[in-house]
């Protein structure tokens, strides 16, 4: 599943191709993705002028000028690709988890501007487009959300508070959207070997400067993620046909039996399963 950064990449590729232009046409071609499409959804789009685009959490979101929005979330498996009327034969992908070339199945969406499709695929269907009507409507949908490492209230004083009794291990409150926004499988394990903590360690027992390292690396990490294009597993690539970088900077992340990358540490990173999640740690320096 793309995460935060990965995310992000797509936002920035579409903010930089269909900001300010008009949506002329909607196709839809399959209407069961994890929320079915409504048959009134191409009329709602047709002639909407998208103002801006933008994320919340692993939610790309497009502005319209009207004060309306369209939610999309990317599921397990989704990727949306820019094709450019202008060089037909070359496809753009904007996409987590695939090659630059669009896929010949399951293509359930096609937005057309002038000279621009945006195309969404979706193997597995676990991704949805939802047409919001105005800001508070945007607001109460995703207000089952935590903070982005990147607010100012996910601070030492929030996660004191939240882990308070809680016997949760500290990866899972790391996948717990309902926690912290954003942060994946990948991540989260990378944030955990950089604070020195296992992710075995119940949310209740960290201490405050242990809290302060995990909001430190979640925020440098995932910036360092953005920076460097997000992680590509396979063949991520974003507009200007860039691949993903960060992968190449994973400590313990699929590195599974090789030595730790810390100075000074003789330990091995170990694999296990917390959730039904991979857990990469080293089982010298986060003991």
């Amino acid at each position: 599943m793309p995460e935060l950064p990965e995310v992000e990449i797509v936002k920035q590729s579409l903010a930089k191709k269909i900001q300010q232009k008009k949506i002329k046409k909607v196709i839809i071609k399959n209407r069961n993705l994890r929320f079915k499409i409504p048959l009134n959804f191409e009329k709602l789009l047709q002639n909407k002028i998208i103002k801006k685009v933008t994320r919340f959490s692993k939610y790309l979101i497009l502005n319209f000028s009207d004060g309306s929005f369209c939610l999309i979330h990317l599921g397990m498996s989704g990727t949306i690709h820019l094709i450019i009327k202008d060089n037909f034969r070359k496809f753009t992908n904007t996409s987590f988890y695939n090659s630059p070339n669009l896929p010949k199945k399951h293509n359930h969406v096609e937005i057309q501007f002038m000279g621009i499709k945006v195309i969404y695929n979706d193997p597995r269907r676990f991704g949805f487009f939802k047409f919001i009507e105005n800001k508070q409507e945007l607001i109460n949908r995703l207000s089952h959300l935590g903070p982005e490492p990147f607010f100012k209230n996910f601070n030492s004083k929030y996660l004191l508070r939240y882990f308070l009794n809680k016997k949760k291990d500290i990866k899972s409150f790391l996948l717990d959207q309902k926690f912290v926004s954003g942060i994946g499988n990948i991540y989260a394990s990378e944030i955990l070997f950089l604070s020195k903590i296992n992710p075995t360690t119940k949310a209740m027992k960290l201490s405050k400067e242990e809290c302060k390292k995990i909001i430190s690396f979640s925020k440098s990490v995932l910036n360092k993620a953005i920076n460097k294009g997000g992680s590509s597993i396979r063949d991520f690539k974003n507009t200007s046909g860039g691949t993903g970088n960060f992968q190449k900077e994973f400590k313990v992340y699929q590195r599974e039996n090789l030595n730790c990358l810390r100075s000074k540490c003789t330990g091995k990173i170990k694999k296990i399963f917390i959730s039904k999640r991979s857990t990469f740690f080293c089982n010298t320096c986060q003991k």
